[in-house]
């Protein structure tokens, strides 16, 4: 018996990355998952791999929203979780930063996220689950990537309110917030099948292990673990909530 058996699942930026190993952990615990993304030829491949559905969702449109939604209930006739993963990261000052690099950033990650809510919600099944995507920047502050802090703050906001508002109807909203985690955001070697992507990956761990208590970057398979405990009835009794995963980096810092 799996953790998801009969549970219907929509994944968004599940092409490649952290949504990736969700999609193929849900699926292994026996969900019907919905791949969704903007990126069809690796999308559609994961769909084959491991016997889920791809749809294709810019999660900043609301009517490409509805369509998959639409698409979600004709093929399995509910719909009982979402996990809003799609997300952008861009390197700037906030001086620097212009205003539609700004907006493309709040589009993706928060009004992507919002969308979710609006358009799946309401046809979800009572006692659903929907987990979103933060950051471990929406708990604090970091240089160089303001649009994107600001973005997953208003993430965590969208949650609070989420929780309340929906949990007359048993679905649970909590968040994730991942600390640095090895994927294409963090290591983009991984795109370019030149690159020494492993090599890329162990120099990740070299830079962490002097930021990080746990000594190490995080791996998108444990972050999808997380987004399981969310989506299953082992969190049964959590809603509202943001979960860090960062290797102890929120923790504080140490001198010696």
């Amino acid at each position: 018996m799996g953790k998801l058996d009969g549970r219907v699942v929509i994944v968004t930026g599940a092409a490649r990355g952290q949504g990736e190993q969700e999609a193929r952990l849900f699926r292994a615990e026996g969900a019907e998952v919905v791949v969704a993304d903007v990126l069809d030829e690796p999308g559609e491949a994961l769909a084959r791999d491991i016997g889920a559905r791809y749809v294709h969702l810019d999660v900043g449109d609301e009517e490409q929203w509805r369509s998959a939604v639409s698409v979600v209930k004709n093929a399995f006739g509910r719909v009982d979780g979402l996990v809003n993963n799609a997300g952008i990261l861009r390197f700037n000052s906030l001086v620097d930063t212009p205003l539609d690099e700004f907006m493309q950033v709040v589009r993706v990650n928060q009004v992507g996220c919002f969308l979710g809510i609006k358009t799946v919600a309401p046809v979800m099944e009572d006692g659903g689950t929907i987990v979103n995507t933060a950051s471990y920047t929406g708990l604090t502050g970091m240089a160089a990537v303001g649009s994107y802090t600001a973005s997953k703050h208003a993430v965590l906001g969208l949650t609070r309110v989420a929780a309340l508002e929906l949990a007359d109807r048993r679905i649970r909203v909590n968040a994730l917030c991942p600390g640095a985690v090895d994927t294409a955001m963090a290591n983009p070697a991984q795109l370019d099948p030149d690159a020494d992507a492993e090599g890329m990956s162990r120099a990740l761990d070299e830079l962490y292990r002097k930021l990080v208590p746990l000594g190490r970057i995080g791996r998108p398979e444990e972050v999808a673990r997380l987004a399981l405990f969310l989506t299953s009835d082992d969190s049964s009794y959590i809603t509202g909530q943001p979960f860090v995963i960062d290797g102890g980096w929120l923790a504080g810092v140490s001198v010696i």
